[in-house]
């Protein structure tokens, strides 16, 4: 756990960095705000891949390789995109924001880590604690964005890209640190207690990895609720950049924003994997739903020039998707056979990442159809989908 929490620390910083300028830089490229969503739907497409092959090779081999792959991808990435600035390359920009977004995925894999190894009734705040570590580096990382943006400068580069440089270091650093440190392996030890050590083996955990599971209601409930959560989360925080920049906010404002709002998604984490385990993951749902409604509606009538209120509208986005996540993951895992639990995290994870893309990619071309406003209140209103998805679930469980 100790391992985890410091790579989570380093891999926050490099998230938080990249993410809050992401579609700065894609807009001063190509003079587009239509096109601005881009990078978030190139970042989480990325990281659909990257999180169906880390799961794939943290079935086979353990969470300890899988980690360190996904976060040396991410770092190589990060080196792509500076590469892209300094040369004005779109092509490039964009093949390398695909890796970039492997450390997205990897940041979000280690919390299926945290739970390898706790019983039912703890596991939604053992996988929960490992997010809060992403705190830390999450605040720091947008924080950073001036100085790092100085540095780029001195270097003749795109003063955007500098987030980018600390993002290739901290991803780099928690690879090295997981792939030196994470011993034992948590998910080869959980596979040994629980009676089959014969799986905890490389070759004999990657047999089958391709035949079909049947996925239980839980694990289908599970997936939704962190896809829509997702969605919802990444539509609008993707813009809230662009909206303030267009507003005569600096770059200092937005990262004060995004770092709150990331602030809100993982610091609150443990509480949110408390109230999974002892109020239920289905009502963790329903609230999640509440209030992601409840930031959608606040972040579409506050007025434009105030950071205070927006900051609060996106804390209000960062919590609605810590309840969403906290209680899907814990579905998730409730919901699968130990053989088979990497694999189907991985292919759930794959399902969030796909719903970011979309909601990367459509929120630049809402809001250069419409406004900042109404995808806010776009997004709040697809929020409330996770209620009758809880009506649905409950009576495919009692048919199952």
């Amino acid at each position: 756990m100790r391992v985890l929490l410091l790579s989570q620390v380093l891999a926050g910083a490099g998230l938080a960095a990249g993410v809050s300028v992401g579609a700065l830089l894609a807009q001063e490229m190509l003079g587009s705000t239509g096109s601005a969503g881009l990078p978030a739907a190139l970042l989480t497409l990325g990281s659909a891949v990257a999180a169906l092959l880390v799961g794939r090779l943290s079935q086979a081999s353990g969470r300890r390789p899988g980690l360190a792959a996904g976060y040396a991808v991410g770092a190589i990435g990060a080196v792509g995109v500076v590469l892209a600035a300094a040369i004005d390359s779109i092509p490039l920009l964009f093949g390398t924001l695909l890796l970039y977004g492997s450390g997205t995925a990897t940041n979000l894999q280690a919390r299926y880590a945290g739970g390898d190894l706790a019983d039912a009734g703890s596991r939604g705040r053992a996988m929960s604690t490992v997010l809060v570590a992403t705190t830390l580096g999450a605040v720091v990382g947008p924080n950073l964005v001036e100085p790092t943006g100085t540095l780029a400068t001195s270097l003749g580069i795109r003063a955007l890209a500098g987030p980018f440089m600390l993002a290739a270091v901290a991803y780099a650093v928690a690879g090295v640190a997981v792939w030196l440190l994470l011993r034992p392996d948590p998910l080869l030890l959980a596979r040994e207690r629980a009676g089959k050590p014969e799986e905890a083996t490389a070759p004999d955990a990657a047999e089958g990895d391709d035949e079909p599971v049947a996925l239980s209601p839980t694990v289908l409930l599970g997936g939704a609720g962190m896809v829509v959560t997702q969605l919802v989360m990444v539509a609008i925080m993707t813009m809230t950049p662009v909206h303030m920049h267009d507003h005569g906010h600096g770059l200092g404002a937005s990262g004060l924003v995004i770092s709150i709002h990331i602030a809100a998604m993982y610091l609150p984490s443990p509480l949110s994997g408390w109230l999974a385990d002892r109020l239920g993951r289905r009502p963790m749902l329903a609230v999640a739903a509440l209030t992601l409604l409840s930031s959608g509606v606040c972040a579409a009538i506050v007025p434009p020039d105030s950071t205070l209120l927006l900051a609060f509208a996106l804390a209000l986005l960062g919590l609605g998707w810590s309840f969403g996540l906290a209680a899907g993951t814990a579905l998730v895992t409730d919901g699968a056979p130990l053989a088979q639990r990497a694999r189907i995290q991985g292919g759930a994870d794959l399902c969030v990442a796909l719903a970011g893309a979309t909601g990367g990619l459509g929120s630049g071309y809402v809001m250069s159809m419409t406004s900042y406003h109404t995808l806010s209140l776009l997004g709040g209103l697809v929020g409330l989908a996770l209620l009758p998805l809880l009506l649905a679930s409950r009576r495919a469980q009692e048919a199952w």
